[in-house]
Parts: C-alpha cells; structure tokens; sequence
C-alpha cells in the first residue's frame, strides 16, 4: 500500500498519513514510499513504529539516499527488514526527472495508491494516475477545503477515486485473496466480527471488472453519451459507473466532454 503526497504537508496531513500508514502495517501491509520529506517520511516512521514493514523506492543510486537528512531512515528501514528499491545504477544523482519514474515503481509495486495532501501540479497527482494505468485502485485522504494542499485529493475523489479516513476504506479496493486474509485473522473487524471475502461478480466499487468496463465502452461509443444515458443503459448504479469512468479517463480509454457527455478514444 502506497502512501504519497505533499513534501511541505500541514499538521493535519502528518497526522493522518502517521495514522493510517501505521495501521497500514499493524494490519500486515507492506507500506511503501518515496523516502522524500513529508508525507513519504511520515509513512515510512509510522510503519517502523508500528513494528511493519515498510519499502523505499529511491530516484538516485542506492548509495546516493535523497535528501540526505533522511539517510538514517534509509538504514533503519534496512535493519528493520524492509527494503530500499531503485531502478538507477549506484553514483546516479537525485535528479529532477528520476522522481516520475520512481513514481512509476512506487504504483506498480502495490495493490493500492493513497494521496495525502497535494497540489493540482504535483508528483502525487502523477503517481495516482501512473498507479490508475497499472490497475492499481486510487484513494485519496480528503482535507480541509480552505487548504490549497487539499486540491490534489479532491480532485481525485471527485473524479471518482474512494474518500479515506480510516483502514477500512481500503477493503474493496484490495484483490478477493487479502480480503480473506483479514477475514480469517480479524485484522480489520467490522460489526459482523470480521470482514467477508469479497469476490469478483459483487461489483464493489474497487473491483473494475472487464465485463462491466466492456459495457460502459460500448454504451459511450466513440459519438459519446451523457451520464445520464450511461446510468440507465449499463444498469449499474452510479457511485460505481463514476468509479468506472474515473478510471477509463485516467487510462487515457474515455474523455469527458461538455454536459456531462463522454466519447471513447482510440481502438479499444
């Protein structure tokens, strides 16, 4: 489970990226991040602290840890049994263009992508939508609406991506098997005293199944429809329809049009 997001967070964003990553990896998830300031570091300290585990995807060299203040991080991350991970040789410098790519192993890496705090032009936007093209489910921690750091994950959520507030958000966005996992363990017990394996056929709004992506194509067509016309032919419902759009729009499959109108792209 990915945690990314501002290198200038506030109070607020700290606070929730420390408590969510921690019982990220109090729940058995492997939490990873980009070792920056911020956000990336708060992830990383609340899964040691919870006695998790927790990964590192650098954009430099191994042996060249950026910024350089978070060095002893990096090596307690190591002691503690987690991992640093770069797809650059030793000697490469932290330069500018390595972070999209890192971004890009930092989303392939996890089932899940959550945004904590952001501007519109930021590397957290990139990563979701990075993490959107591989498949990987896309939530976003809702913040204060005066706050300019909070323009990256509302934007997210109103495009579809799933509101997180606490761990168990993060149940239908994750595969059947993990599901199942917590169920038998109690890890994240609802009401019912344990979480129910959730399988493909239920439709649950984290689970974009081919069928259903293969309908809402072919309803948009490539001359378009509203919204409304979706809704009503596709016979889901709609928080999941918007899911499902959200995610063809950032795989580059649909665009939105003026009134609510979307068109297929290319040949799929």
């Amino acid at each position: 489970m990915a945690f990314v997001g501002s290198r200038r967070p506030t109070g607020y964003g700290r606070r929730m990226a420390r408590s969510l990553a921690g019982a990220a990896a109090r729940a058995g998830l492997v939490v990873v991040s980009g070792l920056a300031r911020g956000i990336d570091s708060e992830a990383h300290e609340a899964a040691l602290a919870a006695g998790g585990t927790t990964w590192a995807v650098l954009g430099s060299g191994l042996d060249r840890v950026y910024p350089p203040e978070n060095a002893g991080l990096a090596e307690r991350i190591e002691r503690s049994g987690g991992c640093l991970l770069s797809e650059f040789a030793p000697g490469t410098p932290p330069l500018a263009g390595h972070f999209p790519r890192r971004n890009r192993v930092i989303a392939g890496l996890c089932w899940a992508v959550v945004v904590v705090e952001g501007r519109l032009k930021s590397g957290s936007l990139i990563t979701a939508r990075l993490a959107a093209n591989q498949g990987r489910a896309v939530l976003a921690v809702p913040g204060p609406a005066d706050s300019s750091l909070s323009e990256a994950p509302h934007l997210l959520i109103q495009e579809g991506a799933r509101a997180m507030t606490r761990l168990e958000d993060l149940i239908e966005e994750l595969p059947p098997i993990c599901g199942a996992r917590w169920a038998r363990q109690g890890s994240l017990a609802g009401p019912g005293g344990g979480l129910e394996e959730e399988h493909p056929s239920d439709g649950k709004p984290g689970q974009v199944e081919g069928g259903e992506r293969g309908r809402i194509l072919d309803i948009i067509g490539h001359s378009g429809a509203t919204l409304d016309e979706i809704v009503s032919e596709a016979g889901l419902d709609l928080p999941r329809i918007s899911h499902i759009i959200f995610q063809l729009e950032l795989e580059g499959l649909v665009a939105a049009l003026d009134g609510q109108r979307y068109a297929r792209l290319g040949s799929y």
